[in-house]
């Protein structure tokens, strides 16, 4: 879904590359699935986000043929983030990961949450926006 045209020659993993990019986040992991040869081409070397650095930038996770017991696709980000985890250390060399899904159409600051994460010292933190009943998918079930 990422890989998505939006706006043209956009894609909508440009909002999330964009928001990392706005707020200084230089080292960026993007974990991809189902022919991903298509996001490939479209992120490159990461230079449109200002992405294309020696010691930081991009890097492309794809996946890759594991034992029997973990073939295939991922099952879902969960299992993406855990095949992925050592890679993920590695990049990440911080005290923190930010894990973001990149196929949200959004303009965000990630500044703010995560000062918001690290005031009380929490293990995880969320973004959430609020959304009418009538316009959530559950809305039948209300």
């Amino acid at each position: 879904m990422s890989a998505i045209p939006f706006g043209g020659k956009y894609r909508v993993i440009d909002f999330a590359l964009s928001n990392c990019c706005h707020s200084g986040i230089d080292r960026v992991g993007v974990l991809t699935q189902h022919s991903p040869a298509s996001l490939h081409d479209h992120i490159g070397s990461g230079r449109a986000w200002d992405l294309d650095r020696r010691e930081r930038g991009v890097v492309i996770l794809q996946p890759y043929l594991r034992p029997a017991s973990h073939a295939g696709w991922y099952r879902g980000t969960a299992d993406a983030l855990a095949q992925n985890w050592d890679a993920i250390e590695e990049l990440a060399r911080a005290p923190a990961c930010w894990c973001c899904r990149a196929i949200t159409s959004t303009s965000m600051d990630y500044r703010a949450l995560f000062h918001a994460h690290e005031q009380p010292r929490a293990a995880v933190t969320i973004a959430v926006a609020p959304v009418a009943r009538e316009r959530s998918r559950g809305a039948s079930a209300w």
